[in-house]
């Protein structure tokens, strides 16, 4: 048998008429050594990629919580700027046609009194009838922070400290995440 197959790959040349010895026969497929460097090349890929998206991830939420706390922010000041008061004093625009809303709505300083109020704040002078609008509006909806997954925003008064770590409760002047996690950047996300 063995005899056989190597008498097949005996070739003679027509013009000489000699033996040719046997060409090799080449097996097809991957060695072991091949494959082993392919699974250690790929598996150093893997290794290198998993931080990367981790990272990406993290760099996500740390753009969304920004947009988010601007976005809050700056409905915030809007507000402020429209309903804003001194005590008693009635100084922004909406807050003297609507005395009544502005001082159920906004705090002793003109902020809102929880972030509530931005989702919606009812009129009751007499420009909301000609207008046809009773509501006036700050934020579609609270957003959820996208560090704790969570619509848990810790608030701020006007009258407390930077560092404050409890609302008082009078109005909303600012808010940051309840999430104790660090940043890429080495800050502390309650801090933003």
């Amino acid at each position: 048998m063995y005899l056989k197959g190597w008498i097949d790959n005996i070739s003679w040349r027509p013009l000489s008429g000699r033996f040719q010895p046997p060409r090799p026969v080449r097996a097809s497929g991957v060695t072991l050594l091949e494959l082993l460097a392919t699974v250690v090349i790929v598996m150093i890929l893997a290794s290198v990629a998993v931080p990367f998206s981790k990272m990406a991830g993290k760099r996500t939420r740390e753009v969304q919580l920004r947009q988010q706390l601007r976005a809050v922010r700056a409905a915030i000041d809007r507000f402020k700027l429209e309903w804003n008061r001194d005590g008693g004093i009635l100084l922004g625009a909406w807050c003297t046609k609507n005395k009544l809303t502005c001082k159920e709505v906004s705090g002793v300083y003109g902020y809102p009194k929880s972030l509530e109020t931005l989702l919606e704040v009812q009129l009751s002078g007499g420009e909301a009838e000609v207008r046809g609008t009773t509501t006036r509006r700050y934020l579609r909806k609270i957003p959820i922070d996208p560090m704790t997954g969570s619509t848990d925003w810790a608030l701020r008064c006007y009258a407390d400290p930077p560092d404050a770590s409890s609302w008082c409760g009078d109005d909303v002047y600012d808010l940051a995440t309840q999430s104790e996690g660090v940043a890429l950047d080495g800050t502390n996300y309650r801090d933003w």
